[in-house]
């Protein structure tokens, strides 16, 4: 809208300097000093009685905003000092692990005291390094042997996307629709692979890494394939390793017991996992396995994403890799254990729920869930029933399965 002078002209409108330098007479520097500002000239001035009640709130005021200002510069201070706490004992625990573990890790790695380290974290500088010789190496895996599935899965690729459909020998028992869903599927589960960092999204500095490390495996297994949930396990090894590295680690990871069973959806073996996985339910948790029991929510509708994934989708990233240190100190036992200090750190919350809410909170954990209260919840958690440790009690559970595989004539035939 144009603006008119008193002849009825239009005129430009002020400016926005002009404004503030109109409206300055009137305004206080602070929005809590307003209570000390006398009255506009066209209302009746403060009684003295009001302007003295006015200035004691202003000073009682001041007086609350400094007692804040000193809870929180003492805030400040404690959290400074905590940070460097925290930062010069990772430090020392770097020194610890380059200078006394890793030289001497044949001997040392089963030690107390670098049982007790691990448990505090694995400082992120020599995290990898850890991770690799804990995981191992049974396949015997070369970093040829990683180039020679890269440059297969490249040509693969390349095949597909000019519609080629020859099948080498090793692949002769996969169709190509089976070999090209795969890769579709890694194509998309890339870019649902931690999204809030995006660095694994097209364009980002690690896509191409996790593009590879994921082709060569089909590769180097194309009778496992891609599954859903690799892609994380292997975003977790490519932010500690090299791509090398990662994909030996990878491969290694995916070949123990568990992530197998799970990874070629062996359903009986799953089975027996979450079977034995209630057995130390019930022993540490027996009010929650009652209600659980109660509400018929069975282990597979959360534990299944939590193992698929090692906790790295389900977790802040940095609790996870916190959890992936003491799952590759312990192995898959830790997994579980895991699960029982989740469940036991949230029980009652838990018992108050009905099926559906227990059901969302578990496939949607708090994000903010602190490390501390989760590894000393896990802690307490007793991997121990009737004298039985995880492994024996996994193992006759197996023993069961077999057994009424035998007995039964509708599994027979």
């Amino acid at each position: 809208m144009e603006y008119e002078d008193k002849t009825g002209r239009p005129s430009k409108p002020p400016s926005p300097k002009q404004n503030v330098r109109k409206n300055l007479d009137f305004e206080p520097l602070s929005t809590t000093a307003l209570i000390l500002e006398d009255r506009p000239a066209n209302l009746p001035a403060k009684p003295a009685e009001e302007a003295q009640k006015h200035r004691q709130q202003y000073e009682e005021m001041v007086v609350q905003a400094k007692k804040r200002e000193l809870k929180e510069a003492q805030r400040r201070k404690k959290q400074l000092e905590e940070r460097c706490r925290v930062e010069e004992s990772i430090g020392n625990a770097v020194l610890t692990w380059n200078n006394e573990i890793l030289p001497n890790w044949e001997t040392m790695w089963c030690s107390r005291k670098v049982r007790d380290l691990w448990w505090q974290g694995i400082p992120p500088s020599v995290r990898g390094k850890v991770w690799s010789l804990a995981i191992g190496n049974e396949l015997n895996i070369t970093h040829e042997l990683f180039d020679i599935c890269l440059a297969r899965a490249k040509e693969r690729w390349r095949s597909l996307s000019t519609g080629g459909s020859e099948v080498e020998s090793e692949d002769a028992g996969f169709s190509a629709a089976d070999r090209e869903a795969s890769l579709e599927l890694i194509k998309l589960d890339i870019s649902r692979t931690f999204p809030n960092l995006c660095i694994f999204q097209q364009g980002g500095p690690y896509h191409d890494m996790l593009h590879s490390i994921l082709g060569a495996y089909t590769c180097y297994r194309p009778d496992v394939g891609y599954v859903q949930g690799m892609s994380f396990i292997a975003a977790v090894l490519i932010l500690n390793l090299d791509t090398a590295d990662a994909f030996i680690a990878f491969s290694n990871l995916l070949n123990k017991p568990c992530q197998m069973a799970f990874f070629r959806v062996d359903h009986g073996l799953m089975l027996t996992y979450f079977a034995a996985f209630e057995v130390f339910f019930e022993e540490n948790l027996p009010k929650l396995f009652a209600h659980f029991k109660k509400n018929n929510l069975t282990p597979d509708i959360y534990l299944i994403d939590w193992i698929f994934t090692l906790y790295s989708k389900s977790l802040p990233l940095d609790l996870a890799c916190r959890i992936w240190d003491v799952f590759c100190r312990d192995g898959e036992e830790f997994l579980f254990r895991t699960a029982l200090g989740i469940l036991k750190l949230f029980e009652d919350i838990l018992t108050k729920m009905d099926f559906i809410h227990m059901a969302q909170f578990l496939t949607r954990l708090p994000e903010d869930l602190p490390a501390e209260e989760l590894f000393a919840s896990i802690a307490t958690i007793q991997m121990q029933s009737r004298n039985k440790k995880w492994a024996q009690v996994l193992t006759a559970l197996q023993k069961d399965s077999r057994e009424m595989e035998k007995g039964s004539p509708s599994l027979r035939h």
